[in-house]
């Protein structure tokens, strides 16, 4: 490979594919190096060439990476009016202008990003819309979800659903202790205070079952733009 491990091509396979059934659209060299992951990053287009992968799987492959990159690099939804996929560019915006209808239509159409309803009331807004029932149902899940003591630990009264403070994506915590991996940015982070599972260790050595530096995070009352980067 191109970090210049060897790497069989039945196993180079598996372990990719091991990588997408978990959700990661890039692939790392797990060779240990002293002690230590090699950890460098291989191109699609490396891995198609090197692994014994078939024509299924090569198809099965490409559709999954592009899956994945798409729901991480773009925030696109259908536009209610001409159907065409649209992203939205300002995530703390939920007034979307659909330049397709404009350039396809010759008309001038804004949604809510939220309800999918025509744009009504005036301004912008990222909470919510003027048409009635128009509602962040994240929010309300995070509003409505049990307080349950984190298995083996002395936290107690912890939200059972969290909203990741890095990308937004709704996890709920069911077992083993208070960090927890986020299933779509990867980043992991403390259920229990919200910082990154890295900044909750620094503060507070060994702290895996115990109480964090800082107190117990309220339910959350908002919803984390996710920057990505």
């Amino acid at each position: 490979m191109s970090c210049g491990h060897a790497a069989d091509p039945g196993s180079l396979t598996g372990w990719c594919r091991s990588l997408l059934d978990q959700g990661y659209f890039k692939f790392h060299c797990p060779a240990d190096v002293n002690g230590k992951k090699c950890g460098a990053e291989w191109s699609y287009q490396e891995v198609r060439r090197n692994a014994s992968l078939t024509e299924k799987e090569q198809e099965n492959f490409e559709k999954k990476l592009a899956e994945f990159a798409a729901k991480y690099y773009c925030d696109f939804k259908e536009c209610p009016k001409c159907k065409s996929f649209v992203e939205r560019k300002d995530l703390t915006n939920l007034r979307v202008h659909c330049i397709l209808c404009l350039s396809l239509k010759g008309e001038q159409f804004e949604f809510c990003w939220q309800c999918l309803k025509p744009w009504k009331g005036s301004g912008t807004s990222s909470v919510k819309c003027a048409n009635d029932g128009c509602r962040n149902q994240s929010l309300d899940i995070l509003a409505d979800c049990k307080l349950k003591a984190l298995p083996g630990s002395e936290i107690k009264d912890c939200p059972s659903i969290r909203a990741c403070p890095t990308c937004r994506r709704l996890i709920e915590h069911k077992e083993q202790c208070k960090y927890v991996m986020c299933s779509q940015c990867h980043i992991e982070f403390c259920f229990a205070c919200l910082e990154t599972a890295r900044e909750c260790q620094a503060k507070k050595c060994s702290a895996y079952f115990l109480f964090c530096a800082k107190p117990v995070a309220p339910r959350q009352t908002t919803i984390p733009v996710w920057s990505q980067k």
